[in-house]
């Protein structure tokens, strides 16, 4: 007998603490439902002022302040603040990403980075979004590597100000959203020197437009027409001998006095560096959510249609069967729907713990780096997610899902950026590796990628296996399995504790073979940067497993936390069906280290085609329960 689903309650349980929010947040996206036609419509310029409406009238509801303090307007709540913007990813993404630019790059720099003068200065107009800014961190030249900026900030004590000047076309702020229309200020990430010694990367607001017109000094260059996301007016800035106050520094972290003495609570730069780019980890955590909300949209509109589109007979004279019926169908779109509820239980653990560090409750250095790397795996496997969701669901809509009008269109040209911006993907699942590497150790800031492998080459080999327990997990795998050494029986495959054995497994077997490879490179007396390089493919791979791991221990967790009920057997159903498809994703490497043999690898491929079998009636109650505004599946030819 199949389970039922309990829409509303599962809608529930997704919602979670914050249902107040996404309810305003789906109230406001229905009242502006209009912009998903305006998109299309429109052109660029008229777009962007569209788009710019619809922020400030947002604002207005409340929606976009939640995270700033209630003195300056806010609601006093970060986690409710990345409820919202998962729930706006519902909607026109041109829009969800201008309020990303304006409250939490803009606005999440001043508050972060600032202090009480610049809160008192400009966080009002901000949170209202009378004013707008821009982050102007990304250079033309340097990417992700922030450390190599080359705009320079020099402090000119006699005027007791700081001259922000580029220095070459590689060192212009590019691709900066709000910098082409509507920014006022920005907050330029800039080399500071003082007294002629460098200080590192400091932020600095600066005026970039007076009156509506540009600033003296600034040059300003709109990007133009992009893949997606028209209705952001992204651009590029210069600054030639731009001349700010003393006061323009965000000085939370350090500050130059009046005669140019640098100060700063935190003697190491490198740790004050990444203690400064640690509090801006909530745009990674907003994206990640952002991306699982698009892929919600993506398989909401294709599992509709699947459900309701016929095609074929399945024999002569019967009724053309509907496409979700075909077990080729199911196996395209359901372990997809499976993985999008493990990475929504994942994203809601991040959530949660952005909230904890950013509230003070459990504030320490340790929490800060784990944060970071969470958050910077889940961003990584949330919006690849997403990129694979919509282009398969648009597949799975055949030409219907080609119209721009239906949705997909867009939903493909909008979010493809995701898995670079806040960090390219690549560069994030780095960052989680050197975590593990380390272990989170007390260097861990001050470490680039040639002193992680200086760091860890120096550890004993054994010391950081047994840091693992790879060693330890093979015989709890054996454990799980009925028969011992027997793998090719069916039974216990639907055991959970099985399905965390292989990926903990997996995840931990990896680790030590890179700690092992980058320790025989430093005994054979080879250059650091080569032995990185070589072993890079294998680092992210670590990382994609620990991450992976993550999302499924998350998920687990969700479902044995619920009360005996219809909604927790469907969601038992997606956990198993996520967990084996994982597996079998991966079964090649399995298979190479003796974890799965050749019967035991057909038979978790049988269950994952059985479990979706049984997925498939409630598929339209899983999708309808990610609460969706119709009228945010504008696919009239799809779903109606």
């Amino acid at each position: 007998m199949e389970p039922e689903v309990d829409v509303p309650a599962l809608t529930e349980l997704l919602d979670g603490e914050y249902a107040g929010i996404r309810d305003l947040v789906r109230t406001n996206l229905v009242r502006y439902a209009s912009v998903l036609e305006e998109a299309d419509e429109l052109g660029v310029d008229a777009f962007r002022e569209r788009v710019r409406e619809l922020v400030v009238e947002m604002a207005a509801t409340g929606q976009t302040g939640m995270g700033f303090p209630g003195g300056y307007g806010g609601g006093d709540d970060v986690g409710a603040s990345i409820a919202a913007f998962e729930t706006l990813a519902f909607g026109d993404l041109s829009v969800l990403v201008k309020v990303g630019v304006q409250f939490g790059l803009f606005g999440g720099a001043i508050l972060h980075l600032g202090t009480a003068r610049h809160h008192d200065a400009y966080l009002p107009d901000l949170i209202s979004g009378k004013l707008m800014g821009c982050f102007a961190m990304t250079e033309t030249g340097h990417g992700s590597n922030v450390q190599a900026l080359g705009t320079v900030a020099r402090y000119d004590a006699g005027a007791r100000e700081f001259v922000i000047t580029t220095h070459g076309d590689e060192a212009r702020k590019d691709y900066i959203g709000n910098a082409a229309r509507h920014g006022e200020l920005a907050v330029v990430f800039a080399q500071l020197e003082v007294g002629g010694r460098s200080e590192g990367v400091h932020a600095f607001v600066v005026p970039i437009r007076t009156g509506g017109e540009v600033a003296p000094g600034v040059r300003i260059e709109d990007d133009g027409r992009k893949m997606g996301l028209n209705g952001v007016d992204n651009g590029r800035i210069r600054f030639d001998g731009v001349r700010v106050p003393r006061e323009a520094l965000l000085n939370r972290f350090a500050d130059v006095t009046a005669d140019g003495v640098y100060e700063s609570p935190i003697d190491n730069p490198d740790r004050r560096f990444f203690t400064m780019l640690g509090t801006l980890v909530q745009g990674r955590v907003s994206v990640g959510g952002a991306g699982i909300g698009v892929a919600k949209v993506a398989l909401a509109i294709a599992t509709k249609y699947a459900a309701r589109r016929r095609q074929f007979q399945a024999s002569p004279g019967a009724r053309e069967q509907l496409l979700l019926d075909y077990g080729l169908h199911q196996r395209r779109l359901l372990p997809l729907v499976a993985r999008t509820y493990a990475l929504h239980f994942a994203q809601d653990v991040v959530r949660t713990h952005l909230h904890e560090v950013f509230s003070g409750l459990t504030d320490d250095e340790q929490a800060r780096r784990r944060l970071e790397s969470r958050a910077a795996g889940t961003k990584a496997l949330g919006t690849w997610h997403a990129t694979r969701v919509v282009q398969e669901c648009r597949e799975a809509c055949g030409g219907a899902g080609y119209l721009a009008v239906n949705r997909f269109a867009a939903l493909k040209a909008d979010s493809d950026i995701f898995t670079t911006f806040e960090g390219d993907n690549h560069v994030l699942l780095q960052l989680v590796a050197k975590g593990l590497l380390t272990h989170y150790a007390s260097e861990f800031e001050d470490l680039d990628q040639l002193g992680m492998v200086r760091y860890v080459t120096g550890l004993a080999v054994g010391t950081v296996i047994e840091k693992t327990s790879a060693h330890k997990l093979l015989e709890r795998v054996r454990d799980l399995l009925p028969g011992g050494d027997e793998w090719d029986q069916e039974a216990g495959l639907l055991d959970s504790e099985y399905h965390l054995a292989m990926l903990r497994y997996r995840e931990e077997h990896m680790l030590a073979g890179v700690a092992r490879r980058l320790k025989r490179g430093i005994d054979q007396k080879r250059d650091p940067g080569a032995v990185f390089s070589q072993v890079q493919d294998h680092v992210i791979a670590v990382a994609h497993a620990h991450v992976e791991r993550l999302v499924l221990e998350a998920f687990v967790d969700a479902v044995r936390a619920l009360p005996e009920s219809g909604n927790k057997v469907a969601l038992g159903l997606l956990c198993d069906l996520f967990a084996l498809s994982t597996i079998e994703a991966d079964r090649a490497w399995f298979m190479e280290h003796g974890r799965l043999t050749v019967q035991r690898s057909k038979a978790i491929s049988r269950e994952v085609s059985d479990l979706c079998r049984k997925v498939r009636p409630l598929a339209v109650d899983l999708v309808d329960a990610w609460g969706i505004p119709p009228e945010m599946l504008r696919a009239p030819d799809l779903v109606g």
